[in-house]
């Protein structure tokens, strides 16, 4: 047992700006969005609810939450233009207030604490609808005001098993392997002569399993072979190794169990 100890060195986490936008609509490749300015989540229910018997209250839970957000925007890709509720009749022409398109949407965010600021979280928002808010234009004077864009974003939640649905997929790179996040990257912001795509939240947890699996191999000659995932299998010397995994358990001071 330890005390608790408050503002230790290094605890002090936050997270802030938002950066590296991408659209993705269907199935077609990732597109760029620059100039994107603020994401406020407006996540919807959640409400408790108590229930009482003779007067006294013997449960509360809490509703299903909805996911909501408002975003806003400097500027916004051609792309977007379906899903602001604009076909293009002819190159150059647009008619207003049509069928919005669905899109997805990934974004970043910075984390740091009061010793390092080199990680961040990347968002990953599906089945998104974008209402436009209000958006006022004035007179031109000798200085010149810009207005952001911004849109109320509403979504359908993906069907994820053994979990309720949802919108939105953080990967935090604090306690995600570099591999894996570099991996996830790869997919979302494409490679040389790989372009960019959406992946599914099942295809995510994929890539997490893939990567974070330790594997037990007997080689028939009363040795084994252990593959384990980076930071968890390291040798100490030429004939000693340690493995951190919860499957080993110990025997006795000289016998131990690991399995798959």
């Amino acid at each position: 047992m330890t005390k608790i100890v408050w503002d230790a060195v290094g605890s002090r986490f936050y997270e802030s700006g938002i950066d590296r936008g991408v659209l993705f609509i269907g199935s077609n490749p990732g597109i760029p969005w620059n100039g994107l300015t603020s994401l406020t989540d407006n996540t919807t229910g959640g409400s408790s609810k108590s229930y009482y018997v003779d007067g006294e209250k013997y449960l509360n839970t809490i509703g299903r939450e909805e996911f909501q957000a408002t975003l806003t925007a400097f500027t916004y890709p051609e792309e977007f233009e379906p899903c602001n509720g604009n076909s293009s009749l002819r190159p150059g022409m647009l008619l207003t207030h049509q069928k919005r398109t669905p899109f997805s949407l990934s974004y970043r965010t910075m984390m740091g604490n009061d010793t390092d600021s080199g990680h961040y979280r990347i968002h990953i928002l599906y089945g998104l609808l974008a209402s436009s808010s209000d958006r006022t234009y004035k007179t031109l004077s000798d200085s010149i005001e810009v207005d952001d864009f911004s849109w109320t974003l509403t979504s359908t939640p993906s069907i994820f098993d053994g979990f309720r649905r949802t919108s939105h997929v953080i990967i935090d790179t604090r306690t995600t392997e570099s591999f894996i996040v570099s991996g996830i990257e790869d997919i979302l912001y494409g490679t040389t002569g790989i372009s960019s795509r959406l992946p599914t939240i099942a295809e995510l947890l994929d890539i997490f399993d893939t990567n974070n699996t330790l594997t037990v191999v007997d080689n028939g000659d009363e040795t084994f072979t252990l593959t384990a995932p980076l930071g968890e299998l390291f040798m100490l010397d030429d004939s000693i190794f340690q493995l951190t995994w919860p499957t080993v358990v110990v025997v006795d001071a000289d016998t131990y169990t690991v399995s798959s």
